[in-house]
């Protein structure tokens, strides 16, 4: 009897490509669904991977990348708003969030993964958080036995966290937010990748509710100062008042690909640190990649 497989949506993406690359070297079957599908250029003969194009603000095209899997992954990530496409944090991360695991629930489809973020709250003044929140909640209202994963914030080769940090290190002043005192716990992407992949292999899982953050805690300023360090730069490091970042965002909106958002400085306003009463890394019996070993890889020259 042929292995059904485990579909992941936004399988092309940076958290996506990574999970689907644990799935094939843990032997698993993987179906990638994605606006825009493709295979990855380092699959080999044998490998047992198809990509379907699926749009998850589709109900027929979500229904039928499901179709015959026996387990789900959602990777789907939207940060910057195209509503005149019609793609907003709610189209996405809460409608689509909610659409998926309905229609995994009705395709039988025995666990399902839902990728959201460290600090998802409601109240939250970030739209982008707040819709993370709502997704959430229309997942389990779906899907009750649905597994939430949140995210610290990820890096990797390739990645927009330390690669942007190296490129604006470039520069000969680099401004901070605020005084570059917010508090993070960088995970590697490899890690989050292989903790999905083991949250939906046949074994059950208790809990419910994951929050995977790296095991460092950085400031912002640390972080610059690290990359800078790792590339042998050290350039003046500025503080830089939020209302100046809020109006930097505000002057940039109008550009179809904005570099700067009012929801990514607004989250740049609170610490993204993991809750210790979830579940964690060590549930999964994984010991996850330190930023500091991590980013001579990260910060290679490509070649």
């Amino acid at each position: 009897m042929q292995e059904r497989p485990t579909t992941v949506f936004g399988g092309t993406g940076f958290l996506g490509r990574a999970i689907v690359r644990e799935l094939v070297e843990a032997g698993r079957s993987v179906r990638i669904a994605a606006r825009h599908p493709q295979l990855p250029e380092w699959r080999e003969s044998g490998d047992r991977i198809e990509a379907v194009a699926c749009d998850i603000r589709d109900d027929a095209q979500v229904a039928a990348a499901l179709e015959d899997s026996e387990a789900a992954i959602n990777a789907v990530s939207l940060y910057v708003e195209r509503r005149r496409a019609g793609l907003t944090f709610t189209t996405i991360h809460v409608e689509g969030a909610g659409r998926l695991a309905r229609l995994a629930r009705e395709a039988g489809t025995s666990r399902l993964v839902h990728v959201s973020g460290i600090g998802a709250h409601a109240d939250s003044p970030s739209a982008y958080v707040r819709a993370r929140a709502m997704g959430e909640q229309a997942v389990v209202e779906a899907m009750p036995k649905a597994i939430l994963v949140r995210p610290g914030v990820l890096f990797g080769p390739d990645d927009a966290l330390v690669g942007n940090l190296a490129r604006l290190t470039r520069l000969p002043l680099v401004p901070l937010f605020g005084r570059g005192t917010t508090r993070l716990q960088p995970v590697h992407v490899n890690d989050v990748a292989r903790a999905a992949v083991r949250l939906t292999a046949s074994r059950p899982i208790q809990r419910r509710l994951f929050e995977l953050a790296g095991p460092e805690t950085y400031t912002y300023r640390e972080l610059v100062e690290r990359v800078a360090a790792q590339l042998e730069r050290y350039p003046r490091l500025l503080p830089m008042p939020f209302i100046a970042w809020r109006l930097a965002a505000a002057l940039l909106a109008p550009l179809p690909s904005p570099p700067l958002t009012k929801d990514q400085v607004l989250l740049m306003q609170s610490d993204n640190l993991a809750d210790p009463d979830t579940g964690g890394f060590t549930d999964l019996g994984i010991m996850p990649h330190t930023l500091h070993d991590s980013l001579p890889r990260c910060l290679a020259p490509k070649g």
